[in-house]
């Protein structure tokens, strides 16, 4: 309840995790862990007034790295409209695109796809949902969100019948996270916000997130077992 006491030494903690790997440089990533943090915030009690200090903070911050950085503004501005440089800055996003809407409904079948042999980039990895689009059409993309949904309210209802608030943060923090990254990366292949190199949870290739991502979700299955349901 109190700013000195309560939300300081947070604060400290998570700017020096989001220092490390903002330096790196990663602003994407940097966002999302102060979100889920903030979110944490929230959720272990802090006052409105608190919450719009930090949000004002994070928001000054993320605009002077913007600002800072050309290729950070230039994914800001070929956003608007990525059809303005089709060959560099919007390539991507582009090919994206027209993968999503190769597909269809039904899409053109599994391994068929054609936007991921050298028209977009990384499409393993971040780009991997546009490919779901083009091989399974709207019916395989509206699947993937839905699996994702299911597995937002299954934790955040684990959260909710957490037996203790370290299980309650512990939880809503591991599906906040998961669940945020998911969201980012699919707007993100949809054209919906700037660019990000957030993978998709689960999907996207990669050993490490995959693998720190099935840690967290163990973690989270452990809090399910000790729930106030029967």
């Amino acid at each position: 309840g109190t700013f000195g006491k309560g939300i300081i030494p947070y604060l400290l903690v998570m700017g020096a995790v989001c220092g490390l790997v903002f330096v790196e440089p990663d602003l994407s990533t940097t966002v999302i862990i102060a979100l889920v943090a903030i979110i944490l915030i929230f959720l272990g009690g802090a006052k409105w007034r608190h919450l719009i200090i930090i949000g004002i903070l994070g928001l000054a911050f993320v605009t002077v790295a913007i600002i800072l950085e050309p290729y950070r503004l230039q994914r800001l501005l070929i956003f608007r409209n990525p059809w303005s440089d089709p060959l560099d800055a919007g390539y991507q996003i582009i090919q994206s695109l027209l993968a999503i809407g190769s597909g269809g409904v039904f899409g053109v079948g599994l391994g068929q796809s054609r936007q991921k042999w050298f028209y977009i980039p990384e499409p393993h990895t971040d780009f991997i949902f546009s490919i779901i689009g083009e091989e399974f059409g709207l019916i395989g993309c509206v699947f993937v969100i839905v699996l994702f949904l299911f597995f937002i309210w299954r934790g955040y209802k684990i959260a909710l019948n957490a037996k203790d608030t370290v299980g309650t943060l512990m939880a809503a923090g591991i599906t906040t996270y998961i669940g945020f990254q998911a969201i980012v990366n699919i707007a993100v292949v949809s054209a919906s916000i700037p660019n990000t190199g957030l993978p998709l949870p689960f999907i996207s290739y990669g050993s490490t997130s995959l693998l720190v991502t099935m840690a967290a979700v163990g973690i989270l299955l452990n809090i399910s077992r000790y729930t106030k349901e029967t």
